[in-house]
């Protein structure tokens, strides 16, 4: 039975007030939780040569596996340590560097295991207490490539490797990069050819040794290997000596046309007549065609790591929309390595860069980069003209663009680390590159204008990259020498120009290159021939322009234009088609999804709309999507009576 307790409302009043005072009295002395101090920050880099030399080695015979297996000595001192792996790469502009594939880590010294610990906050620090007694660590990792692409960058395969220096070395904080020495080596699979711009000492067997460097030029000298391999001259003359280092899937990849191997060579001409100097021993475009390789082009000051499908050769006509690839590669020599952005360039790799000035570095690189494809004839005058319209009508339809000016996508990198984005024209993405080139297009023509046909673009390439010719020190600069040196080439408020059209909300499509060239945007049906060859890209055949879609050769809807009638009806991405009016799915037939294309072309003579049979979270419904105005390819229309400026551009330099 329980026990009844009973209160006078006098003594229950005096037990309210005492547990208010207790809890008045607990409130007042205590006043919140309080941060935990942080662990010292890591050593900031100094100007001070490590002692001694770092012995580095690499083996890529596991490619079963597709483990690199690293074996590092390096020399030390008694005491604390902390060991670095790079995080910010230059060329990535985010800190991207793949700790997540290393593993297996083990430091000894005289075969005894040396304990290390992460740093707390910083996880790419690694804290050693190195014994007395002691001059050198031994260290042992491995680094794990991906496997499969939706895992990452794969960048081994069973037949060929792309190994980034970055990826397999630890190093000692406190210095800067160009202050620490290091012996690489690399063991290959047995029969494997390779290419680097890194100087070769040795070779035995499978084992190459290569000249001692700095921790800096490492980095920005990987190595591309594999069993099939052919290298072709694209050299200017003896003072300008430049490779294709072709590697491939299979030998048939290999096979280039006499008529290709000159468009390459007309590439390297084109550059030179460009920017008139050059800032490497030899240059090396260490190219991968392969279907198992990850896409990918990454600049580096004496190569370029550039990869495509491995029939870029064998199915030419199908590469025309990549195939700036390697003009866009090659400029980074000049822009973004020899010449950089003051606040991109770091003295080591774990110091934050900041990415304000990518419209220059990656969107003037862009520019040229299409440029020069037209003018070695990679690209016809008309192709490049069709991909300026494809620039422009992408940004037409970005209403993004009403809310976040383009100087804020210079941030996307280090936001979405390239991870892509849901809503594309909404969100807005790396666009700093293409909207770049349009207003760098824009800058050109002006010159030209101003200038009566006197000077361009091309004087400011000569007079700001083709200083010091044959120097490998990097030069940087800001805003501010950008537009003092377009002021020597043609006197014009260009801090207003750029401010306008990067740093303010600036909805409008910057036209004005297009239609100061000779030429205006207009769309039709009529697709361009040289399209129908493409293969889909990254995000698919795209509709974006009419119905406001893209789709993959699976019927996989990968993008839809915020606001397009296929937006307003409901279609999103990651929704499965499976039928188009009544017609089942056939993929890409003939280069477009055929089924989607015929939909909306007879939809141009109907009030029907079109509709869509679609797959999501497993679910299979309708979507209406109530669009009649037929097919709309854009195009750049000649104007009668204006200057042609733009294929002026675009022709090759004499």
């Amino acid at each position: 039975m329980m026990r009844r307790w009973c209160l006078t409302a006098a003594a229950a009043a005096a037990v309210v007030f005492l547990l208010v005072s207790i809890h008045s009295a607990w409130a007042q002395s205590y006043t919140g939780p309080e941060p935990a101090p942080l662990p010292p920050p890591v050593a900031a880099p100094a100007d001070t040569p490590y002692p001694g030399t770092i012995a580095l080695t690499v083996d890529l015979t596991n490619t079963t596996d597709r483990v690199a297996e690293v074996n590092e000595t390096i020399p030390v001192r008694a005491g604390d340590m902390t060991l670095l792996y790079p995080q910010w790469i230059p060329g990535t502009h985010a800190p991207e560097g793949p700790i997540q594939a290393m593993a297996g880590l083990v430091i000894t010294a005289h075969g005894q295991r040396i304990p290390w610990v992460r740093d707390r906050v910083n996880m790419y620090a690694f804290h050693v207490r190195v014994p007395e007694g002691t001059t050198s660590l031994e260290i042992k990792f491995d680094y794990l490539s991906p496997i499969q692409r939706q895992d990452g960058m794969v960048s081994m395969s069973r037949v060929m490797a792309d190994l980034e220096w970055n990826t397999v070395v630890l190093y000692p904080a406190g210095h800067f990069a160009r202050d620490i020495h290091v012996a690489p080596a690399v063991v290959l699979p047995a029969g494997w050819k390779y290419a680097t711009a890194l100087e070769t000492v040795s070779k035995d067997g499978g084992a190459v040794h290569f000249k001692e460097t700095t921790l800096n030029t490492l980095v920005d000298s990987p190595l591309a290997a594999g069993e099939y391999y052919r290298q072709a001259n694209l050299s200017t003359g003896p003072g300008n000596q430049v490779f294709l280092d072709v590697f491939a899937d299979e030998p048939k990849d290999l096979e280039i046309t006499p008529e290709e191997l000159q468009l390459h060579k007309n590439l390297t001409v084109q550059v030179q007549r460009l920017f008139a100097s050059h800032h490497y021993n030899h240059y090396d475009f260490l190219f991968t065609l392969s279907n198992t390789l990850g896409y990918q082009g990454l600049e580096h000051h004496q190569s370029s790591e550039d990869g495509t499908g491995a029939n870029y050769f064998t199915d030419w006509k199908a590469g025309v929309a990549d195939r700036d690839l390697l003009a866009h590669e090659y400029t980074h020599s000049w822009n973004g390595k020899f010449r950089r952005p003051n606040d991109l360039w770091r003295p080591a790799f774990n110091m934050p860069e900041q990415d304000n000035l990518l419209w220059v570095y990656e969107g003037l690189t862009q520019y040229w980069g299409e440029v020069l494809t037209a003018r070695a004839g990679l690209r016809t005058a008309q192709q490049t003209r069709d991909v300026l319209a494809a620039i422009a009508a992408s940004f037409e339809d970005s209403p993004g663009r009403d809310w976040r000016p383009l100087i804020d996508t210079t941030n996307q990198e280090v936001l979405s680390e390239r991870r892509p984005v849901s809503w594309v024209s909404w969100q807005r993405d790396e666009d700093y590159y293409m909207e770049g080139v349009l207003i760098w297009l824009d800058a050109d023509t002006k010159i030209r204008q101003l200038s009566g046909g006197k000077r361009s673009l091309d004087d400011f390439a000569k007079q700001f990259y083709g200083i010091d010719n044959g120097s490998f020190i990097t030069r940087t600069y800001d805003f501010n020498g950008i537009v003092a040196a377009l002021n020597k080439v043609q006197p014009y408020d260009w801090a207003k120009f750029f401010r306008t059209r990067v740093y303010q909300l600036h909805p409008q499509v910057p036209l004005a290159g297009i239609t100061r060239g000779g030429y205006k945007l207009v769309y039709n049906d009529t697709q361009p021939s040289w399209q129908k060859y493409s293969q889909p890209g990254r995000r698919g055949v795209s509709y974006a322009t009419s119905i406001g879609f893209s789709v993959q050769r699976n019927g996989t809807i990968v993008d839809v234009q915020w606001d397009s009638p296929a937006f307003k009806a409901g279609l999103t991405p990651g929704m499965k088609i499976i039928a188009v009016d009544g017609k089942a799915w056939d993929g890409l037939a003939g280069g477009s999804a055929k089924v989607v294309k015929d939909a909306i072309t007879t939809a141009e003579k109907s009030t029907q709309p079109i509709r869509f049979a679609v797959k999501k979270d497993g679910n299979v419904f309708s979507v209406d999507v109530d669009y009649h105005g037929g097919l709309r390819y854009p195009h750049l229309q000649r104007i009668p009576g204006t200057a042609d400026r733009l294929d002026a551009i675009l022709a090759p330099v004499k």
